[in-house]
């Protein structure tokens, strides 16, 4: 098994904190106290999709290099806010089990149009408590870092100048031993499934052959299925109990080894002798096997993103989806964002972040937990699609005027 999974997968590491500056409509926006299931809610155009662009982007500055993600997002032109000075800033602060708290803050700007890295650090108080001290600090490609798995105030700190100033310095440094917290760091980022998955790309007939990991679009899955065929034959029949569940008449998927070497997925229905090919499914059917087998998985992604489940799924599906979600968050964290209320109605106050516009064109945010009346609403039975439906989350309904949260009415 991948080591790089497993280790991932055990140690669990958790963000508990973001704040962006300066990312498109980001202009300065704080997730405090994120749960392992993440919900955000709101109108077309209030910056959900934003924010999982800011986990996307992450990644692909570790996965691809920051070159890479910043040109394809449009460089500094199209990616920062609009009337914002100064960087695009990203911030989290994530805990290892049996570790005290990490903040990692990475700052880009550009320059003669190519993207700098000009500021980075980590930092943490190694007992928990106590100023906190940088272990890793860069600044335009120049800075220092101390090495050891518990690294302290009094630890020597060495001079490590990189190649370019618009390499990221964690996922450089990542790389070698003696310096095991980069390194965890550097494999909990690298191994984020930030997901767009696709019923058409799932239909697809790629090469045969075990892949242990969905793609973003999902287009081996397939492979995936093969893989746990052959070594989760358990999991797989789980996956397939759920499914027979959720879409009456289907029986199981097999993932078939065609002449010419290519992988051919199809679906058995229990009323027929012979499968439908996957290409003749419903995209329904194919989106929702692609997110029981990414939620299943044996050894899960450190951190999960999933943009708007509901498409293509019938909304008797969703509270059982969001169900389905808050199990999977006992083994990996999940951010999902929807416009649907009956994924709402499986979930809880403190899972949803309600997002909007302010008057100056910036995205805001609050918990659903913090509107008033909305937690005594839910207690007295309402779920909070309906109270979304009712327009008692205020600015999370596109037909409210957008401003702050306001205070929901009382319900007859």
């Amino acid at each position: 098994m991948n080591a790089k999974r497993t280790k991932a997968a055990s140690g669990r590491a958790r963000i508990e904190y973001l704040k962006v500056q300066n990312f498109r409509a980001l202009r300065e926006l704080e997730f405090k106290g994120l749960t392992p299931l993440t919900v955000l809610l709101g109108p077309n155009g209030s910056g959900k999709s934003t924010v999982f662009d800011v986990f996307a982007f992450l990644a692909e500055c570790f996965e691809l290099g920051l070159r890479r993600a910043w040109d394809k997002r449009g460089r500094a032109k199209e990616l920062k806010s609009r009337g914002g000075d100064g960087p695009v800033t990203i911030e989290i602060k994530y805990r290892e089990p049996g570790l005290p708290p990490i903040t990692y803050r990475l700052a880009v700007d550009e320059r003669a149009s190519s993207p700098v890295v000009i500021e980075e650090w980590l930092q943490w108080s190694r007992k928990g408590r106590g100023r906190p001290f940088r272990f890793l600090d860069f600044k335009e490609g120049i800075g220092r870092a101390i090495s050891g798995e518990q690294p302290d105030a009094d630890d020597i700190r060495e001079d490590m100048p990189l190649k370019s100033a618009d390499l990221i310095a964690v996922n450089a440094l990542g790389q070698f031993a003696e310096h095991p917290r980069v390194a965890a760091l550097r494999d909990f980022i690298t191994g984020w499934h930030v997901s767009y998955l696709s019923a058409d790309s799932a239909r697809g007939q790629p090469e045969a052959g075990p892949q242990e990991r969905m793609t973003r679009t999902g287009d081996n899955l397939a492979n995936v299925i093969q893989y746990l065929a052959e070594q989760h034959g358990e999991r797989l029949e789980q996956i397939f109990e759920v499914l027979r569940r959720r879409v009456p008449r289907v029986e199981h998927v097999l993932a078939e080894t065609m002449p010419d070497g290519r992988l051919l997925l199809q679906i058995k229905d229990a009323p027929f002798r012979h499968p439908v090919l996957a290409k003749f499914a419903s995209d329904g059917t194919l989106k929702l096997l692609a997110y029981l087998v990414l939620l299943h998985d044996p050894t899960p992604p450190p951190f999960i993103g999933i943009e708007e489940p509901e498409n293509f799924l019938h909304p008797r599906l969703l509270p059982e989806l969001a169900e389905e979600c808050r199990a999977a968050s006992a083994r990996t964290q999940l951010l999902v964002t929807t416009h649907s209320p009956f994924f709402l109605n499986g979930l809880r106050p403190t899972e949803v972040r309600v997002l909007w516009r302010d008057e100056q064109g910036y995205t805001q945010t609050e918990r659903a937990a913090d509107l008033p009346g909305v937690p005594e609403f839910v207690e007295e039975g309402a779920l909070l699609g309906q109270l979304w439906m009712e327009g008692q989350l205020g600015v999370g309904d596109p037909l409210v005027n957008q401003g702050a949260p306001s205070r929901p009415q009382r319900r007859r």
